[in-house]
């Protein structure tokens, strides 16, 4: 692993990241197998050595099965242990309302489990997740309020490494998810205030799976009911609309027990449902 090819800027918020974890004797990284996650794991290690570093993974219904097991892969590139752990966000009502809030119940229960069950077992001195710089910016990020609450680290936003940053230090440390399209929680498919159920988070992930068996690597299926509202890269668009792939998207969506297919000519949106609240409610 190196940065040397980094800019400069990168060089120096790496090294004041991994100074500033060097007094940490043993680090627990709450991972999912994403970008920022990873990132932090890899330079964790990279700062701590491996043996004094833990990936905890979160699983609970909203954790895709690809994404549970892309992010053992990511680890194992690391070479550092997962520890799975189980969450229950689902039994809470507050989280299953699914305000604008549910992901810090989510970040909550998460974290809240980490302390009563993994800190002591596994000699943790101190756990981190990896909020990033522009993450830090916005106002569609309850998840940080949880990670005050329980004192969790965010190095990499600490560090001034926003989301460009860290996809060049994933780029420059080789890792498998270095280009791999940010994956929210299945719950985010979900509008707020629509119930969050087991039987709704089965049906996204059934659908996003087969959907990326189809080639679309980049995409949302939103809930609403009976419709599955997709998107996807704009540049996969004309694509999407022209047999035989809107014979097969259809088929895959059906399958998953959505009754109608839409497709959003917007494509990809961070925050799509999150956002517009957040600002009506600030406004």
């Amino acid at each position: 692993m190196s940065v040397t090819s980094l800019p400069p800027e990168d060089r120096r918020a790496v090294a004041a990241l991994q100074a500033g974890l060097a007094g940490t004797a043993r680090l627990g990284v709450a991972f999912s197998g994403g970008v920022d996650s990873s990132v932090l794991l890899a330079l964790a290690a990279d700062a701590l050595g491996a043996g004094r570093v833990l990936a905890l993974l979160g699983v609970s219904p909203s954790l895709a099965a690809d994404e549970r097991d892309a992010a053992h892969r990511v680890a194992a590139h690391v070479g550092v242990p997962v520890v799975e752990v189980e969450t229950a966000e689902g039994d809470r009502p507050e989280y299953r309302r699914n305000g604008p809030d549910r992901c810090f119940h989510c970040k909550d229960e998460l974290f809240a489990r980490i302390s009563s069950d993994v800190v002591a077992r596994y000699g943790l001195t101190a756990v981190a997740y990896g909020e990033n710089a522009d993450d830090a910016r916005r106002p569609d990020r309850p998840g940080a309020r949880a990670a005050t609450a329980h004192a969790v680290l965010r190095p990499l936003a600490d560090a001034g490494l926003d989301k460009a940053a860290v996809r060049r230090v994933a780029r420059a440390f080789a890792l498998p998810c270095a280009d791999k399209p940010a994956a929210p929680c299945l719950a985010s498919r979900i509008p707020h205030h629509s119930e969050v159920s087991p039987e709704k988070l089965v049906q996204v992930e059934r659908a996003e799976a087969g959907l990326r068996r189809l080639g679309l690597a980049d995409l949302r299926v939103r809930h609403h009911g009976d419709v599955a509202r997709l998107e996807v890269a704009v540049e996969d668009l004309p694509a999407l609309v022209t047999d035989p792939l809107r014979e097969q998207a259809l088929a895959v969506v059906r399958a998953a027990g959505f009754r109608f297919l839409a497709v959003d000519l917007a494509g990809i949106q961070s925050g799509a449902f999150t956002l517009p609240l957040v600002a009506v409610r600030e406004g």
